[in-house]
């Protein structure tokens, strides 16, 4: 019985070792990203005794003409160890309430060079465009054990923390060899297909990939506006805040994301 045990074991080891070497990896091409935002979380969090007398009414108007969850899509191209993450544009509600949150709309268009670990983020801050060039972000990773399919590949998940407080859980596969993701996650072992800040109350997951070649300039880097650096631009939004209130820590972490 113990040989026929041992003998088995050999016999997968081979048999994953053959599959491993007929594995397919996708190096360039299109990932479609679905990002949904919980609105009801995210302005019920910016109520308060200071602002409840008009903002509730409005509130209530919102949850009675507008879903809970609002629903944009944006698109990531990768190849060459590089990717360009793209918003779709998309009409807002008319007249809702923070249209202007950066939680619930897409402010970013995102270029990561992963071999030089840099990115050139062009962030819409009301009525200001920056270009924010920096280092890639800091992010505390720790893989687990838990898998899960997203738009066709068996991802692994991994927890994170960003900016010492901002909790991640993200999902990855190393059958997309490049270590980027939607936005500015990156950093793992394989491209990141799902990403879910839970205390944020949003995600992004992967609805399709398509894999093709990728010419120079489909990943080339925005290049209008005001340039700062992510500590440069962390001061501007804190002296801009700082009379908000809560509101203001909202839009602050918000626009940080």
């Amino acid at each position: 019985m113990k040989k026929k045990i041992i003998l088995c074991a050999i016999l997968s080891w081979l048999a994953a070792g053959t599959q491993a070497q007929h594995a397919h990896f996708t190096t360039s091409g299109t990932i479609e990203f679905e990002r949904r935002a919980n609105a009801y979380a995210v302005i019920g969090k910016a109520i308060n005794k200071d602002n409840e007398a008009w903002m509730q009414p409005a509130f209530d108007y919102y949850k009675k003409n507008n879903p809970q969850f609002r629903v944009l899509t944006a698109k990531l191209v990768f190849g060459d160890d590089k990717t360009l993450y793209t918003p779709y544009e998309v009409d807002l509600p008319p007249n809702a309430i923070m249209n202007d949150s950066p939680v619930l709309n897409q402010f970013n268009t995102i270029f990561t060079d992963l071999t030089a670990k840099s990115y050139v983020d062009q962030k819409k801050v009301f009525e200001q465009t920056y270009l924010v060039k920096d280092s890639l972000r800091k992010i505390k990773w720790k893989i687990t054990d838990e898998t899960r399919t997203i738009a066709g590949y068996t991802c692994r998940r991994a927890n994170g923390i960003y900016l010492d407080s901002i909790y991640i859980v993200a999902f990855y596969t190393t059958c997309i060899p490049v270590a980027g993701g939607p936005e500015s996650f990156a950093g793992l072992p394989g491209m990141i297909l799902g990403v879910a800040l839970p205390h944020e109350n949003i995600t992004w997951f992967a609805t399709k990939v398509t894999e093709s070649s990728i010419m120079p300039n489909d990943l080339a880097p925005p290049k209008k506006g005001k340039t700062t650096n992510e500590k440069g631009l962390w001061k501007i939004l804190q002296d801009a805040s700082e009379s908000w209130g809560r509101v203001g820590k909202l839009y602050l972490k918000g626009f940080m994301l």
